[in-house]
Parts: structure tokens; sequence; C-alpha cells
């Protein structure tokens, strides 16, 4: 059996004997029928008809300041096929509004020209007022309020400033807000370093209910859409795509209704349910452009670690080719003496000192507690794994013949294609 992984922009072949013992677990979105309308219509047709909420150029009459926060480079949304429908409506509502595209980086680097160029295409790059927000440039962010948590909520002052702040953006399942999309366009995404920090702290990180697909009773969800009301988000465009990153469906309207619509039409298909726990379970982080880098990757690592056995092989196929991904985070795992005496370190941080990329070392502390971790990536990195406490192979055929090495050929194989895409259970 040969198995074609997400890798970069490439994709890499895995190469499975008949006498292994496999498992496949992936999500159901691959196999649903193909939608008879095209991505431009599935997107129009969502906003024809928008959840809890008028439509978005009612919404722009008479509103001067428009903000629409745009994801950016290291998510996949196909901004193409949505941002210009936005645009449109607002102006037919308001031909007048001032509009400004604020990109949610986030605790990320800031977007890149040629990204913005890669997400919007040229006219929208030349035409169209786009401002980068930087978590980091407390100058930028206006105090709104206080969360939830007892965090305090300060956003990018253009948000906070807009008559009307709508989004776009996509769903997926999230390793520890549950779902992404919707209320994540303003918490993370256009909110300061205090806020970002105060909500990712080790206690709320820590809660058995911050896990993929779960919103109920998580704390890292609530606060986010307290955070979403708070600033006022009124409306989102939200999709969900395949693994060729295609719309197969959309949302909008209410920030919060419409997106648990959605995160309500993505559970149905993302749910995997294995048949037993796994000796070795091999994952992605969903190929380009999402595994650029191993801050990114935890996120794939965790759907292996909840498919695999306590003591089980990871295999995680992800290039990294932009390398670690966060300071704080190569640091933390390099520097420390165990994953336990790291995580014991974590945990007694207290939530106003969460530090930058914590929450990432966090969980990857807990990932390598229980498990032997192989990365298949890029060689130019391969040093600074091993430095991290990882294992690494220059594909996924020989990082497979490492594993079984260890554990027999008679081992239970999970292969999980897109570790972004599924919730496993």
């Amino acid at each position: 059996m040969i198995i074609q992984l997400p890798y970069s922009t490439k994709g890499m072949n895995l190469e499975l004997a008949e006498d292994l013992d496999v498992e496949i677990l992936e999500s159901a979105i691959a196999s649903m029928p193909k939608p008879e309308k095209t991505e431009d219509e599935l997107v129009l047709e969502a906003m024809a008809n928008p959840i809890g909420s008028p439509k978005l150029s009612e919404l722009a009459v008479g509103k001067e300041k428009v903000v629409i926060i745009c994801s950016d480079h290291t998510r996949p949304v196909p901004s193409k096929h949505i941002i210009p429908f936005m645009l449109k409506e607002i102006r037919e509502g308001n031909p007048d509004a001032d509009i400004t595209l604020l990109i949610a980086t986030g605790f990320h680097r800031a977007t890149t020209r040629d990204e913005l160029v890669n997400k919007f295409g040229e006219t929208i790059v030349d035409n169209e007022k786009i401002v980068v927000h930087d978590s980091q440039d407390m100058d930028a962010m206006t105090n709104i309020g206080v969360l939830p948590s007892g965090a305090p909520l300060l956003i990018n002052h253009i948000a906070a400033e807009a008559d009307l702040l709508v989004s776009e953006g996509f769903i997926e399942t999230h390793f520890f807000a549950g779902f992404s999309g919707g209320r994540k366009s303003v918490l993370p995404g256009v909110s300061s370093k205090v806020t970002v920090l105060g909500n990712h702290c080790s206690r709320f990180i820590d809660s058995p209910y911050s896990r993929t697909g779960i919103l109920e009773n998580n704390p890292i969800h609530r606060d986010m859409k307290a955070a979403s009301m708070m600033a006022g988000q009124k409306y989102i465009v939200n999709v969900i795509i395949d693994s060729e990153k295609k719309v197969v469906h959309a949302v909008a309207g209410d920030a919060i209704k419409a997106h648990e619509a959605g995160c309500d039409f993505l559970r149905q298909y993302c749910q995997v349910v294995p048949k037993k726990k796994a000796d070795i379970a091999i994952s992605t982080n969903g190929g380009y452009p999402l595994d650029q880098n191993m801050y990114q990757s935890v996120k794939g690592m965790t759907a292996a670690e909840a498919a695999a056995k306590d003591g089980g092989i990871i295999i995680m196929v992800s290039c990294c080719n932009d390398g670690h991904g966060g300071e704080g985070f190569y640091q933390a795992l390099k520097n420390c003496e165990s994953p336990e005496a790291l995580m014991k370190e974590i945990l007694a941080v207290p939530q106003d000192q969460t530090r930058p990329d914590q929450w990432e070392y966090q969980i990857q502390a807990r990932i390598l507690m229980h498990h032997r971790v192989i990365y298949v990536m890029c060689e130019e990195y391969r040093t600074i794994a091993k430095e991290m406490g990882f294992e690494v192979a220059a594909d996924v055929n020989e990082a497979l013949n490492m594993a079984l090495k260890v554990t027999g050929r008679d081992a239970h194989i999970a292969v999980i294609p897109d570790g972004v895409s599924v919730m496993v259970r």
C-alpha cells in the first residue's frame, strides 16, 4: 500500500508492506460528496443566507470605519474566494466606507507582501488598505475590558475603533481551542501579547477540556468567545476546506452563531474512533503552509498523541523549512533537564507571568513525557530537532523502519494523513 502524505508543497509517499497491521484515520471530508457549487458559489450562498444576522450590506449602512480581520500566512484560508465578496457587499451597503484589512497575526511573525499577494492577489494588495497586526506593539493597543479569566483584553486600536468589525476565516479542529475560526480572529488574532499570554496560561492548557473538538467547558474558548463579544465582532464568513484546500462548506452571519453552526457541520465529518490504541502513530501537519515550522507542527502531533498508546512511538511528517518557529519554544525544550521537569516548571507559572510560546512547549512536553517522537523534516533543521529531544529521519519510510525495530512488525500502526483535520476519540 502506498499512501501519499502531505509534506510541504510536494507530498511524501509512505510505503506499507502487506504484512503490517495498519489503520488509516482521516476526516470524512475527503470522502464527502463533492459540492455541486463552485467555491465562490458556496461562499456567496452563505453570505446571502446569514445565520443569526442581517446581511453584511445591511450591517455596513452608515458605518464609516469598517475593519475586516483577515487570516495571516500560517492559515490556508482561501481568501481570494472570500475577501472580494466581503468588500463588494460592504460597499453595496456603504460606498463611502473606509475599509481596513487587518491581518490577524496573533503571536506569529509579520506577514510579508509576497505572502499577502499569495493570499489576496495583486489587485487587493495594491488597492486596499492593509495593516499587519503586531501583538508586541503595545502602543497600537486599546484596553476594552477584562476577560472571564481575569486577563485584560487589549486589542489592536484599529479593531477597537471600528464602527463595524467583521472577519474571514476557516474552521478546522484546534488542539486546545477546540476549533479554529470565528472568535479566534479577535483572540489571539488581533490581541496584544498580554492578552494572548493570559489566555494561553498553563492552567488553561492543562485543562482536560482544552483539547481538539471540545468547546463546552473549555476555558480557552470561553475567554475567546467573550473577547469576540466585547470587541463587537458582528459578522463572519468562515469556510471549511478539504485536503486540497478547496472550499466544501461555508457559513456566514453572527460571529458566535455562524461559527457554532460551522463547528457542528465539521464535527460530523472530522471525528474518528480508532479500533485500538496504536504502537506507532504517523501524523502530518497538513502540508504547506501549516508545516513550515516545528511550533505549528505540535498541532498535528496531538492527533498522533490521541491515537497512540502510552509509550507508543509517534512519527511526525512535517517539513519545518522555517525551523523551530519560536525561540522560546526552542530554548525551553533544548535546555530542560527532562520533559517531566519542564512540565513541573510550567505548571508553577502564574497566569499573569505566562511566557511566550509556553503553551506550545507545554503541550510538546506533555507528548514527550509519554511518547518517543521521530521527526521527518528537512535536513537543514534536523540538528535543532535533536537538540530539542526528538529523533529525526530523512523520510517517513526510514522513520517507520526505525520504529518497527523497537516495536516489532506486529505493531498496530495508525496513519493520520492530515493531523490537523481530525478529532481522534
